[in-house]
């Protein structure tokens, strides 16, 4: 028999390892285990350039390359030229691949920035950040038991995008599809999906490799049997697809036979680089990398151990940015991750019950049952 669950430490109600069985706890505590020590393989991992501000006037200018490219871009677009040219332009001059067609971003952003002053568009992002920050500490409000916890949760919260949201990074299309992915499943409820679906949709639009979130949305939705949340995602979906197979096109008038391609996405970098690309895209960039690493894994255990079904959705979320990153990114695209680092930290709260009520299941004593027989 296993022992009725404690009471929650910061949680209002047990974790899913609370109650497990010996043979469940004992699987569930090896995984866990595999995990941390999977994570310190980002120790060895190839080593990205820093999201962070810090940078040595000598790299300066090859670390902000791209983030240059996109300002370059968007000054090509205020002083009227068509936004292929001004692209396919600025990849040949800064020695860029301009194939296949993904190489150019999709025209929203840069279309949208070029219209308004920086400073609005500055002033919109820490906008769109704060937004993402206050849904969270909303949604999980109801679930800690006390101020305490959910102090943490908002601090983590903002740990998950103050590295990269920065007034001179506004012009990386990133920056902007993460929170907007953040804000999407924080609004996410079960029946009410349509906000998050036009959310991530605009997540879409500004960074094709959203789509990944919208997937796993997709999944969930199907798993769970909700039609119509399924029908929402898919037409969102089949409206990026439109509005990539326009962009390919006009990417196609503009590039030219002899220019050149890309080396490909094939990095098979493995789970510790998309570790090492959490540490940088979040505050765990403050900590020593030997201690920021196996927080990455207790993170992912914490969203692991929340019995919630958006928990569900970030750990898949989580989990096919990890696919992507270790199969396909190189070290030169390793922002890719950045697209799932602002709900990462928050899985640090849910942490201290996950990690007591594992332990718990995993020491559990079966109780001995004596049988007395009685003669009349």
């Amino acid at each position: 028999m296993t022992p009725p669950p404690r009471s929650p430490i910061w949680l209002a109600a047990p974790t899913r390892f609370a109650g497990l069985s010996i043979r469940g706890a004992h699987l569930a505590a090896a995984l866990a285990l595999f995990l941390l020590i999977a994570c310190f393989s980002a120790l060895p991992a190839p080593a990205p350039p820093p999201v962070s501000p810090e940078a040595t006037a000598a790299t300066e200018q090859e670390d902000r390359a791209d983030v240059i490219l996109y300002q370059h871009i968007v000054a090509g677009l205020r002083a009227g030229d068509d936004y292929y040219s001004v692209v396919a332009n600025a990849l040949r001059t800064g020695d860029y691949p301009l194939k296949p067609f993904v190489t150019f971003r999709l025209p929203t952003l840069a279309k949208v920035q070029a219209a308004i002053p920086d400073l609005l568009s500055a002033t919109l992002l820490f906008a769109l950040a704060g937004a993402s920050i206050a849904a969270w500490y909303r949604r999980l409000g109801p679930h800690l038991t006390h101020t305490a916890p959910r102090l943490v949760a908002g601090a983590l919260a903002i740990g998950g995008l103050s590295t990269f949201v920065r007034p001179d990074l506004i012009a990386f299309h990133e920056v902007w599809a993460a929170p907007l992915l953040a804000l999407s499943l924080a609004t996410w409820r079960p029946g009410k999906a349509t906000v998050a679906i036009a959310l991530a949709l605009a997540a879409m639009l500004i960074r094709e490799t959203a789509a990944v979130y919208a997937g796993v949305m997709v999944l969930a939705a199907l798993v769970e049997g909700r039609r119509r949340e399924v029908v929402g995602w898919i037409a969102a979906v089949a409206v990026f697809a439109a509005a990539v197979a326009v962009h390919a096109h006009a990417v196609a008038q503009v590039v030219r036979p002899d220019d050149p391609a890309s080396p490909g996405w094939s990095g098979m970098l493995g789970f510790g680089f998309f570790v090492k690309a959490m540490t940088l895209a979040t505050a765990l960039s403050a900590l020593p990398a030997l201690l920021a690493a196996p927080l990455v894994g207790v993170a992912l255990i914490g969203w692991a151990g929340w019995r919630d079904p958006v928990a569900c959705r970030a750990l898949g979320v989580l989990g096919s940015y990890a696919l992507l990153l270790a199969v396909f990114c190189r070290v030169d695209t390793y922002y890719w991750g950045i697209l799932a680092a602002p709900i990462l930290p928050i899985g640090l709260v849910f942490a201290p019950d996950t990690l007591r009520d594992l332990w718990r299941s995993v020491h559990q004593r079966r109780r001995r049952i004596s049988v007395t027989r009685t003669i009349r």
